[in-house]
């Protein structure tokens, strides 16, 4: 109970020592407190109580001769740069939370979290969109890799001959399938301004791929893949613009064709229901839904056979196979 009570405070601790770099500093040398604050800017004592907080939660180790090191838990946040790009956008979410009452009484565009992840259909941006947009662009492509892995180690795509990334960001997950599977030949749909990101990145790769510029809801689907990829966009949306894409990926696939929905699912009640439930209201648009309820719906959207496949990682990621 105490550690549910005193939760947001144990994130907070972890945020700061992400946005200070903290980690990072303690990972190659062991310091004290004073030689801390002058690394940060931050007061003696404040760097004493960070230091010794960080400790309690296993981010860092006490060593010897009062210095600091990092510890376990500090090591696995660093291993992952998508865990620590997630943890400094929470900035975003902290603010929404800050009245969850408030929050929860009316659902809203206007969050700071909804603001974050809008990203404009027009061609022309200003430059304080564009710079949200770089910003969502790298969240997504570092955030892309452990869930890219989970699915690929999942399901082998060499047994199909072109895919399709509907809603694939700047090309990460493209990049994966491409190490696994190159003789694949690779097709993306985004939105304009995001297609251009994609063309870039997969150029500077030297990865072949079609990059089509459009909506997912409202532009006609590329014919021709055998595979299409929904990576963790189903969450992102209600279930009205749900029903839709997997009504428009049926029509887009040839018979035997397949359909790969990836993404966290409430099967996981902590991840789907505590954590997106409140992060995907606080978005304004969609929700985490169990496997079973995204079979049922795909069912109704004309598939025949609906497979949930295993994953490593379930909290992260689950995996439906639909044909």
């Amino acid at each position: 109970m105490f550690d549910l009570c005193a939760g947001f405070v144990y994130s907070q601790i972890l945020f700061v020592c992400v946005e200070l770099d903290l980690l990072s500093i303690l990972r190659d040398e062991n310091l004290t407190s004073l030689e801390v604050a002058s690394r940060t800017s931050l007061p003696p004592e404040a760097s004493e109580r960070l230091l010794k907080a960080a400790t309690a939660l296993d981010l860092l180790e006490e060593r010897s001769q009062g210095r600091f090191g990092l510890g376990q838990t500090g090591a696995a946040v660093l291993g992952s740069p998508g865990l620590q790009g997630m943890i400094q956008h929470h900035e975003h979410l902290y603010r929404d939370l800050a009245h969850p009452l408030k929050l929860l009484s009316r659902r809203s565009s206007d969050t700071a979290l909804a603001k974050f992840w809008h990203y404009s259909r027009s061609e022309s941006q200003s430059s304080e969109e564009h710079s949200r947009m770089e910003t969502y662009s790298e969240l997504m492509r570092d955030t892309q890799s452990l869930v890219a892995d989970e699915i690929l180690s999942s399901y082998s795509f060499n047994q199909h001959k072109s895919v399709l990334d509907v809603g694939g960001g700047d090309g990460r997950f493209l990049r994966a399938v491409h190490a696994r599977a190159p003789e694949l030949n690779l097709s993306l749909l985004e939105l304009p301004t995001v297609a251009k990101l994609a063309t870039a990145q997969l150029q500077e790769h030297d990865i072949s791929a079609t990059v089509h510029e459009g909506d997912m809801f409202e532009s006609v689907w590329p014919q021709g893949a055998d595979l299409i990829c929904l990576v963790r966009v189903a969450l992102d949306h209600d279930d009205e613009a749900v029903a839709k894409l997997f009504s428009r990926a049926r029509q887009a696939l040839p018979p035997e064709g397949v359909l790969l929905v990836a993404e966290p699912m409430s099967d996981s009640p902590k991840v789907g229901h505590a954590y997106f439930g409140m992060y995907l209201w606080a978005m304004g648009s969609g929700r985490a839904r169990k496997s079973q309820e995204l079979s049922d719906m795909l069912g109704k959207a004309g598939f025949s056979r609906v497979d949930q496949l295993k994953t490593g990682l379930p909290d992260l990621v689950r995996i439906i196979k639909a044909t």
